[in-house]
Protein backbone atom coordinates (compact mmCIF):
# COMPACT_ATOMS: atom_id res chain seq x y z
CA UNK A 1 0.00 0.00 0.00
CA UNK A 2 0.77 3.45 -0.54
CA UNK A 3 2.94 5.05 2.74
CA UNK A 4 0.46 8.20 2.93
CA UNK A 5 -2.73 6.26 2.68
CA UNK A 6 -2.47 3.25 4.82
CA UNK A 7 -4.69 3.82 7.35
CA UNK A 8 -7.69 5.09 5.11
CA UNK A 9 -7.75 2.12 3.44
CA UNK A 10 -7.40 -0.09 6.04
CA UNK A 11 -10.09 1.25 7.64
CA UNK A 12 -12.25 0.86 4.88
CA UNK A 13 -11.13 -2.72 4.25
CA UNK A 14 -12.02 -3.47 8.12
CA UNK A 15 -15.18 -1.81 7.90
CA UNK A 16 -16.22 -3.69 4.54
CA UNK A 17 -14.78 -6.82 6.14
CA UNK A 18 -16.60 -6.50 9.64
CA UNK A 19 -19.65 -4.50 9.49
CA UNK A 20 -20.43 -5.39 5.89
CA UNK A 21 -19.72 -9.07 5.67
CA UNK A 22 -17.89 -9.31 2.35
CA UNK A 23 -16.34 -12.28 1.25
CA UNK A 24 -12.58 -12.56 0.89
CA UNK A 25 -12.47 -12.25 -3.04
CA UNK A 26 -14.28 -9.04 -2.76
CA UNK A 27 -12.43 -7.43 -0.10
CA UNK A 28 -9.22 -8.24 -2.49
CA UNK A 29 -10.80 -6.43 -5.34
CA UNK A 30 -11.78 -3.41 -3.64
CA UNK A 31 -7.67 -3.53 -1.69
CA UNK A 32 -6.45 -3.91 -4.99
CA UNK A 33 -8.35 -1.15 -6.81
CA UNK A 34 -7.80 1.32 -4.00
CA UNK A 35 -4.11 0.63 -3.77
CA UNK A 36 -3.35 0.98 -7.71
CA UNK A 37 -5.42 4.58 -7.72
CA UNK A 38 -3.55 5.64 -4.46
CA UNK A 39 -0.30 4.57 -6.02
CA UNK A 40 -0.82 6.67 -9.18
CA UNK A 41 -1.73 9.44 -6.75
CA UNK A 42 1.34 9.23 -5.31
CA UNK A 43 3.41 9.09 -8.72
CA UNK A 44 1.54 11.68 -10.71
CA UNK A 45 0.90 14.37 -7.91
CA UNK A 46 3.20 13.55 -5.38
CA UNK A 47 1.84 13.27 -1.48
CA UNK A 48 -1.74 14.10 -1.25
CA UNK A 49 -4.05 14.18 1.57
CA UNK A 50 -7.37 12.38 0.74
CA UNK A 51 -9.45 15.11 1.30
CA UNK A 52 -7.62 16.72 -1.12
CA UNK A 53 -7.90 14.32 -4.07
CA UNK A 54 -10.51 16.28 -7.00
CA UNK A 55 -12.48 14.72 -9.90
CA UNK A 56 -9.36 15.75 -12.44
CA UNK A 57 -7.37 13.39 -10.57
CA UNK A 58 -9.57 10.69 -11.01
CA UNK A 59 -10.08 11.42 -14.90
CA UNK A 60 -6.48 10.98 -15.31
CA UNK A 61 -6.10 7.66 -13.39
CA UNK A 62 -9.33 6.59 -15.80
CA UNK A 63 -7.63 8.04 -19.06
CA UNK A 64 -4.71 6.40 -18.52
CA UNK A 65 -6.35 3.08 -17.75
CA UNK A 66 -8.44 3.26 -20.50
CA UNK A 67 -5.37 3.89 -22.83
CA UNK A 68 -3.85 1.07 -21.42
CA UNK A 69 -6.53 -0.83 -22.97
CA UNK A 70 -8.46 -1.37 -19.98
CA UNK A 71 -12.08 -2.30 -21.14
CA UNK A 72 -15.34 -0.47 -20.03
CA UNK A 73 -16.46 -3.52 -17.40
CA UNK A 74 -13.39 -2.95 -15.71
CA UNK A 75 -12.84 0.26 -15.32
CA UNK A 76 -16.52 0.08 -14.10
CA UNK A 77 -15.56 -1.96 -11.44
CA UNK A 78 -12.68 0.31 -9.94
CA UNK A 79 -15.23 3.66 -10.54
CA UNK A 80 -17.32 1.82 -7.76
CA UNK A 81 -14.53 0.71 -5.71
CA UNK A 82 -13.43 4.60 -5.10
CA UNK A 83 -17.42 5.61 -4.97
CA UNK A 84 -17.63 3.20 -1.93
CA UNK A 85 -14.97 4.23 -0.59
CA UNK A 86 -15.21 8.36 -0.76
CA UNK A 87 -18.49 7.32 0.41
CA UNK A 88 -17.58 6.20 3.56
CA UNK A 89 -15.11 8.67 4.06
CA UNK A 90 -18.07 11.69 3.97
CA UNK A 91 -19.82 9.38 6.55
CA UNK A 92 -16.57 9.64 8.82
CA UNK A 93 -16.41 13.33 8.13
CA UNK A 94 -12.75 12.39 6.74
CA UNK A 95 -14.08 14.55 3.61
CA UNK A 96 -16.58 17.51 2.72
CA UNK A 97 -17.63 16.80 -1.11
CA UNK A 98 -16.91 13.28 -2.95
CA UNK A 99 -14.34 13.42 -5.73
CA UNK A 100 -17.01 10.78 -7.66
CA UNK A 101 -19.98 13.21 -7.88
CA UNK A 102 -19.11 14.04 -11.25
CA UNK A 103 -17.50 11.00 -12.64
CA UNK A 104 -19.98 9.44 -15.16
CA UNK A 105 -19.32 5.49 -15.33
CA UNK A 106 -18.49 4.47 -18.99
CA UNK A 107 -21.25 2.41 -20.81
CA UNK A 108 -20.80 -1.76 -21.22
CA UNK A 109 -22.23 -3.06 -24.20
CA UNK A 110 -24.91 -6.07 -22.59
CA UNK A 111 -23.86 -9.25 -23.95
CA UNK A 112 -25.98 -12.21 -23.07
CA UNK A 113 -25.22 -14.69 -21.19
CA UNK A 114 -24.96 -17.72 -22.16
CA UNK A 115 -26.55 -21.00 -21.43
CA UNK A 116 -26.80 -24.48 -22.21
CA UNK A 117 -29.78 -25.57 -24.49
CA UNK A 118 -32.44 -27.46 -22.85
CA UNK A 119 -31.81 -30.53 -25.40
CA UNK A 120 -28.17 -30.21 -24.51
CA UNK A 121 -28.78 -30.52 -20.43
CA UNK A 122 -31.16 -33.39 -21.68
CA UNK A 123 -28.50 -35.49 -23.46
CA UNK A 124 -25.79 -34.72 -20.29
CA UNK A 125 -28.40 -36.16 -17.71
CA UNK A 126 -29.81 -38.81 -20.23
CA UNK A 127 -27.36 -40.39 -22.45
CA UNK A 128 -23.57 -39.34 -20.91
CA UNK A 129 -21.79 -42.21 -18.56
CA UNK A 130 -20.68 -41.50 -15.65
CA UNK A 131 -17.53 -43.12 -14.13
CA UNK A 132 -19.03 -46.27 -12.02
CA UNK A 133 -16.97 -45.12 -8.70
CA UNK A 134 -16.87 -42.39 -6.37
CA UNK A 135 -15.90 -39.35 -8.26
CA UNK A 136 -18.30 -40.70 -10.65
CA UNK A 137 -21.24 -40.07 -7.88
CA UNK A 138 -19.48 -36.97 -7.11
CA UNK A 139 -19.66 -35.63 -10.33
CA UNK A 140 -22.96 -36.24 -11.01
CA UNK A 141 -24.80 -35.00 -7.97
CA UNK A 142 -22.57 -31.85 -8.20
CA UNK A 143 -24.26 -30.99 -11.78
CA UNK A 144 -27.89 -31.87 -10.51
CA UNK A 145 -27.35 -29.38 -8.15
CA UNK A 146 -26.15 -26.87 -10.13
CA UNK A 147 -28.51 -27.48 -13.01
CA UNK A 148 -31.54 -27.82 -10.42
CA UNK A 149 -30.35 -24.89 -8.09
CA UNK A 150 -28.64 -22.34 -10.13
CA UNK A 151 -26.78 -21.63 -7.19
CA UNK A 152 -23.24 -20.22 -7.57
CA UNK A 153 -19.88 -22.03 -7.58
CA UNK A 154 -18.62 -20.76 -3.66
CA UNK A 155 -22.69 -21.72 -3.05
CA UNK A 156 -21.68 -25.57 -3.94
CA UNK A 157 -17.90 -25.66 -2.50
CA UNK A 158 -19.61 -24.70 0.94
CA UNK A 159 -22.63 -26.50 0.73
CA UNK A 160 -22.80 -28.56 4.32
CA UNK A 161 -25.20 -31.24 5.08
CA UNK A 162 -26.56 -29.63 7.79
CA UNK A 163 -27.88 -26.77 5.48
CA UNK A 164 -30.20 -29.81 3.66
CA UNK A 165 -33.64 -29.71 4.98
CA UNK A 166 -34.42 -33.04 3.52
CA UNK A 167 -38.16 -33.22 5.30
CA UNK A 168 -39.09 -30.11 3.69
CA UNK A 169 -37.31 -30.69 0.87
CA UNK A 170 -35.14 -27.11 0.35
CA UNK A 171 -31.53 -25.90 0.54
CA UNK A 172 -30.39 -23.11 2.50
CA UNK A 173 -27.46 -21.71 1.06
CA UNK A 174 -25.19 -19.13 2.08
CA UNK A 175 -24.63 -16.60 -0.71
CA UNK A 176 -23.24 -13.33 -1.10
CA UNK A 177 -22.48 -10.62 2.17
CA UNK A 178 -23.63 -14.10 3.98
CA UNK A 179 -26.93 -13.56 2.63
CA UNK A 180 -29.15 -16.51 2.98
CA UNK A 181 -31.74 -17.81 0.70
CA UNK A 182 -33.26 -20.51 1.19
CA UNK A 183 -34.04 -22.85 -2.23
CA UNK A 184 -36.81 -25.62 -3.02
CA UNK A 185 -35.96 -28.69 -4.78
CA UNK A 186 -37.62 -31.60 -6.01
CA UNK A 187 -38.29 -35.08 -4.14
CA UNK A 188 -36.06 -36.38 -6.98
CA UNK A 189 -33.03 -34.26 -5.90
CA UNK A 190 -33.48 -34.85 -2.39
CA UNK A 191 -33.59 -38.88 -2.71
CA UNK A 192 -30.54 -38.32 -4.69
CA UNK A 193 -28.99 -35.93 -2.01
CA UNK A 194 -30.23 -39.02 0.13
CA UNK A 195 -28.60 -41.61 -1.38
CA UNK A 196 -25.28 -39.87 -1.57
CA UNK A 197 -25.17 -39.54 1.81
CA UNK A 198 -25.87 -42.97 2.76
CA UNK A 199 -22.97 -43.97 0.24
CA UNK A 200 -20.58 -41.61 1.50
CA UNK A 201 -20.67 -42.87 5.13
CA UNK A 202 -19.95 -46.89 3.57
CA UNK A 203 -17.53 -45.46 1.31
CA UNK A 204 -15.17 -43.88 3.61
CA UNK A 205 -14.27 -44.63 7.21
CA UNK A 206 -13.28 -40.77 7.45
CA UNK A 207 -14.18 -38.23 5.50
CA UNK A 208 -15.36 -34.78 5.93
CA UNK A 209 -18.48 -34.60 7.71
CA UNK A 210 -18.87 -30.67 7.79
CA UNK A 211 -19.48 -30.69 3.51
CA UNK A 212 -21.81 -32.47 1.31
CA UNK A 213 -20.00 -32.96 -1.35
CA UNK A 214 -16.27 -34.95 -1.32
CA UNK A 215 -13.63 -36.23 -3.42
CA UNK A 216 -12.15 -39.29 -3.45
CA UNK A 217 -10.18 -38.74 -0.64
CA UNK A 218 -12.92 -38.33 1.93
CA UNK A 219 -12.05 -33.86 1.30
CA UNK A 220 -14.40 -31.02 0.69
CA UNK A 221 -13.97 -29.88 -2.74
CA UNK A 222 -12.12 -26.91 -4.05
CA UNK A 223 -13.07 -24.08 -6.96
CA UNK A 224 -10.47 -25.95 -9.27
CA UNK A 225 -11.70 -29.28 -9.00
CA UNK A 226 -15.74 -28.10 -9.28
CA UNK A 227 -14.82 -26.10 -12.72
CA UNK A 228 -12.53 -28.82 -14.04
CA UNK A 229 -15.59 -31.08 -13.82
CA UNK A 230 -18.38 -28.47 -15.23
CA UNK A 231 -15.83 -27.79 -18.56
CA UNK A 232 -15.49 -31.72 -19.05
CA UNK A 233 -18.98 -32.48 -19.46
CA UNK A 234 -20.53 -29.39 -20.56
CA UNK A 235 -17.41 -30.09 -23.00
CA UNK A 236 -19.43 -33.44 -24.09
CA UNK A 237 -22.79 -31.98 -24.91
CA UNK A 238 -22.29 -28.30 -26.02
CA UNK A 239 -20.28 -26.09 -28.09
CA UNK A 240 -20.80 -23.12 -26.58
CA UNK A 241 -17.59 -21.08 -25.76
CA UNK A 242 -18.27 -20.92 -22.11
CA UNK A 243 -18.21 -23.76 -19.97
CA UNK A 244 -18.05 -22.97 -16.13
CA UNK A 245 -20.16 -23.72 -13.20
CA UNK A 246 -22.12 -20.26 -13.90
CA UNK A 247 -22.90 -20.94 -17.37
CA UNK A 248 -24.88 -23.48 -15.29
CA UNK A 249 -26.77 -21.19 -13.45
CA UNK A 250 -27.20 -19.20 -16.36
CA UNK A 251 -29.06 -22.42 -17.67
CA UNK A 252 -31.04 -22.83 -14.80
CA UNK A 253 -32.17 -18.92 -14.47
CA UNK A 254 -33.11 -18.72 -18.86
CA UNK A 255 -35.03 -22.40 -18.71
CA UNK A 256 -37.05 -20.85 -16.05
CA UNK A 257 -38.02 -17.86 -17.61
CA UNK A 258 -38.17 -20.14 -20.86
CA UNK A 259 -40.75 -22.14 -19.28
CA UNK A 260 -42.97 -19.08 -17.96
CA UNK A 261 -41.31 -18.27 -14.75
CA UNK A 262 -42.22 -15.00 -13.14
CA UNK A 263 -39.26 -12.65 -12.86
CA UNK A 264 -39.26 -11.63 -9.35
CA UNK A 265 -39.28 -15.65 -8.32
CA UNK A 266 -36.46 -16.37 -10.48
CA UNK A 267 -34.92 -13.08 -9.04
CA UNK A 268 -35.37 -14.95 -4.94
CA UNK A 269 -34.09 -18.35 -6.56
CA UNK A 270 -30.94 -16.50 -7.65
CA UNK A 271 -30.45 -14.68 -4.62
CA UNK A 272 -29.85 -11.10 -6.58
CA UNK A 273 -30.09 -7.86 -4.35
CA UNK A 274 -32.02 -5.98 -7.48
CA UNK A 275 -34.17 -7.11 -10.33
CA UNK A 276 -31.97 -5.43 -12.77
CA UNK A 277 -29.41 -8.14 -12.55
CA UNK A 278 -32.47 -10.74 -13.25
CA UNK A 279 -33.82 -8.77 -16.11
CA UNK A 280 -30.72 -9.67 -18.71
CA UNK A 281 -32.53 -12.74 -18.66
CA UNK A 282 -35.93 -11.87 -19.78
CA UNK A 283 -33.38 -10.76 -23.25
CA UNK A 284 -32.50 -14.02 -23.76
CA UNK A 285 -36.32 -15.02 -23.97
CA UNK A 286 -37.19 -12.58 -26.19
CA UNK A 287 -33.98 -14.36 -28.65
CA UNK A 288 -36.20 -17.55 -28.42
CA UNK A 289 -39.05 -16.06 -29.23
CA UNK A 290 -37.37 -13.75 -32.25
CA UNK A 291 -35.68 -17.88 -33.28
CA UNK A 292 -39.07 -19.69 -33.24
CA UNK A 293 -40.70 -16.92 -34.63
CA UNK A 294 -38.13 -16.71 -37.78
CA UNK A 295 -38.02 -21.00 -38.16
CA UNK A 296 -41.48 -21.06 -37.84
CA UNK A 297 -43.37 -18.07 -39.42
CA UNK A 298 -44.25 -18.21 -43.51
CA UNK A 299 -43.40 -14.26 -43.59
CA UNK A 300 -40.54 -14.36 -41.07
Amino acid sequence: MPLTHPSDIQEFLNHLTFQKRYSPHTIVSYQNDLTGFFDFIEIKFGSTKTDEINASFVRSWLAEMKESGMESKSLNRKISSLKSFFKYQLKQGAVLTSPMATIISPKVKKRLPQYVDEKDIHTLFSHVEFPDNWEGKTHWLLLQLFYNTGMRQAELVNLRESQIDISNRNIKVVGKGNKERVLPVSKELILLIESYQEAKRSQFDHFDSVFLLVNAKGKGLYPKYVYNVVRQYLSSVTTIGKKSPHVLRHTFATHLMNNGADLNAVKELLGHSSLAATQIYTHNTIEKLKDVYKKAHPKA
